[in-house]
């Protein structure tokens, strides 16, 4: 039976907390006292702290040890226990932790240009994972979080959450099994609110709680230049990987599920631009990206900018602002978060599939660890790595193109009737939020092909986009060539 589908009665009965089988320690390291399993936790300024509270609900289960590079978070980490009573072993270095034998598992929630290293050092240090989306700042490195799970036979599960969705889990196979015909094309959005960031005049000062080399880790240990250090890291390109490699990795892992598809794509492109706002940030905040899945191809848009200017309310297709769509030859299903409804042609519905279980994935995981069987694990490295290769590739496109005016971008792409319809209405978008069309040069990107099984560019630009595929690490953080 396929890892991505079980039946209703498995995957309720492995997500359930209480329904978690105990393992024998044969294979899982000592588990502590009355069998807990004791967890470790990187990175928690943020969605980290959710990884503490999830955690600490699941049965069976203990949070022992807190880490981040921020003295004062691990500070505020270290009063969240004192206020039940509760003692928790703290670290600014990941590397002190992962040599704790008395951890079982660690998570991390740190910026993503760390996801990769922390997943590599931890499997080599015997600790099962849960590494927060994308797996990886780029492609080449993922795939070695793959490898490392392997190797050192570890449960490393990724938290991309709609995997643990049942809803999401009844919707693919709804169509997959042909309920509307063929599956057309995916598409994906984020349309998510993302304000300036501000500019600033020159570097700006390092927070004194801040252990800025342990911060900077595998990336360039540059001059601060913008005024939050903690979450903009995401709109800079030596730390994270625009809105489509933050938000946008879930609704593309959705995609790429829909379409039951194993591999990257033979081809990418895409083409956007960071519009309006004139601040520090590098990435787009609105970028279009097309992935030439055969026979259905796979569509991401993202805009960071509001329904019009002025307003604060996001655009939305077919009702789906963070979510995807999924056309077929007889209707399409349209959802987000929250599940979503199958339509006829005409619009109609015809079923809905509720959000169901997402809420359960870490207690997912810790059925996983216990059981060390494959199919347990409902977001397994492979998947996401796989899904986050794809947001990577339309970045590499993205940052090897060059300003076009828009009538010649619509030339380029007017033989593809979807790509042609994004571009409109991208257009549309920019136009409310106050852009001259007639002067308006988005970036384009090339057409890149890929080898799906080497996960290496071919071709044209091959050689530079390769480059962006991979990174200078900073020594000591330099992910390894052997796992």
């Amino acid at each position: 039976m396929s890892r991505f589908n079980p039946t209703r009665r498995q995957f309720l009965a492995g997500a359930a907390g209480t329904g978690l089988t105990l393992w024998t320690t044969a294979h899982l390291r000592a588990a502590g006292a009355n069998d807990d399993i004791r967890v470790g936790v990187v990175g928690f300024n943020g969605r980290g702290g959710d990884h503490i509270k999830g955690f600490r609900s699941v049965p069976g289960v203990r949070v022992v040890a807190i880490c981040d590079a921020d003295q004062r978070v691990v500070d505020r980490g270290v009063k969240i226990f004192e206020k039940d009573n509760q003692k928790v072993e703290t670290y600014i270095d990941m590397r002190k932790m992962f040599e704790n034998k008395n951890i079982d598992a660690v998570t991390t929630a740190t910026p993503n240009h760390w996801h990769s290293l922390f997943t590599v050092w931890a499997c080599q240090a015997g600790k099962d994972v849960y590494v927060e989306k994308p797996v990886s700042h780029n492609i080449w490195e993922g795939r070695k979080c793959v490898e490392a799970a392997k190797k050192y036979n570890r449960v490393v599960q990724v938290g991309t959450q709609r995997r643990s969705d049942l809803g999401y889990h009844e919707a693919w196979a709804y169509l997959q099994k042909g309920n509307l015909g063929k599956i057309l094309y995916a598409r994906g959005f984020c349309y998510k609110p993302r304000g300036s960031i501000g500019k600033t005049a020159g570097p700006q000062p390092i927070p004194a709680s801040v252990n800025y080399d342990l911060w900077c880790g595998p990336a360039p240990m540059d001059p601060l230049r913008r005024k939050d250090l903690h979450y903009d890291w995401h709109w800079f390109w030596a730390t994270g990987n625009a809105d489509i490699g933050n938000q946008g990795i879930h609704e593309m892992d959705l995609c790429r599920w829909a379409l039951g598809q194993p591999a990257l794509p033979p081809r990418v492109y895409s083409f956007g631009g960071r519009f309006v706002v004139d601040d520090d940030a590098q990435t787009p905040n609105t970028q279009v990206a097309v992935f030439d899945y055969q026979p259905a191809p796979l569509i991401f848009e993202v805009r960071g900018l509001p329904r019009k200017a002025g307003e604060t309310a996001m655009d939305n297709y077919r009702g789906v602002r963070i979510g995807v769509v999924v056309q077929c030859e007889k209707g399409y299903y349209a959802g987000g978060e929250t599940g979503g409804w199958v339509y006829d042609k005409d619009g109609n519905r015809i079923q809905q599939f509720k959000q169901q279980g997402a809420e359960q994935h870490m207690a997912n995981f810790i059925k996983a660890m216990r059981s060390r069987k494959p199919e347990d694990n409902v977001a397994p490295v492979e998947g996401g790595h796989l899904s986050s290769a794809l947001c990577h590739m339309a970045n590499v496109s993205y940052r090897l193109g060059k300003e076009t005016p828009q009538a010649q971008i619509a030339e380029k792409v007017k033989g593809d009737k979807e790509v042609m319809d994004s571009l409109d209405r991208m257009k549309q978008h920019l136009a409310a939020n106050g852009m001259d069309l007639e002067k308006l040069a988005p970036v384009m990107g090339p057409a890149l092909a890929m080898d799906p099984k080497a996960e290496k560019f071919t071709g044209a630009l091959a050689d530079e986009a390769n480059k962006l595929a991979t990174r200078e690490y900073r020594k000591p953080y330099v992910v390894p060539e052997e796992v």
